[in-house]
């Protein structure tokens, strides 16, 4: 007899194997993103991070990007809310603002509770694009806010702590944005 260790997901029988090769690809995924982040760090250190400039209408890079997360959230019933108003074509590098939804995202998702909520708005002030990611989640201690977008800063530096990360994904954000003659900041 063939011991069949199974999960039942979404009414389908998932097997023992078949979740651990997903657990290998999530995490092969993770490491990927690691390495690019090092090297996207690298590249703005050294100055050389440049961008592809073409007109890019914000709410549709958004909406996929929130589509490629979501399930991330569904994950911790977080609810993802979008409040995209039209900001308009900007002249922009779509892969980097991509990237920087992305990291604000998951950044929201990391620190929001089981059952929070994060909301993400898009729209047009002032002749600028603002994209503004607020949620549920526990805070920024005031002692850590002024240095969220410094590199490998981040709240609680102790090896046992919850959350991973090098703190990285904030201070890509902060050059990203630069780059695009824009500015970042936070409100806790």
């Amino acid at each position: 007899a063939r011991l069949c260790r199974c999960a039942t997901l979404n009414g389908r029988a998932i097997s023992g194997a078949a979740r651990a090769l997903e657990t290998i690809e999530r995490n092969a995924r993770l490491q990927e993103q690691l390495i690019a982040d090092i090297l996207d760090v690298s590249r703005i250190v050294t100055g050389k991070l440049r961008l592809e400039l073409r007109p890019t209408d914000l709410a549709p890079l958004v909406e996929n990007t929130l589509d490629t997360l979501r399930p991330s959230a569904d994950a911790k019933s977080i609810t993802l809310r979008a409040a995209l108003h039209a900001a308009g074509t900007v002249l922009g590098d779509a892969d980097r603002l991509e990237q920087v939804v992305w990291n604000l995202v998951v950044n929201a998702i990391k620190f929001t509770p089981i059952g929070g909520e994060i909301t993400v708005s898009l729209e047009h002030q002032g002749g600028s694009a603002v994209l503004t990611v607020s949620d549920t989640g526990e805070g920024i201690s005031p002692d850590v806010l002024p240095y969220v977008f410094d590199r490998f800063r981040q709240g609680d530096a102790s090896v046992t702590r919850r959350h991973g990360g090098l703190g990285l994904g904030l201070s890509m954000v902060r050059h990203i944005v630069e780059l695009h003659g824009g500015k970042s900041s936070v409100i806790s």
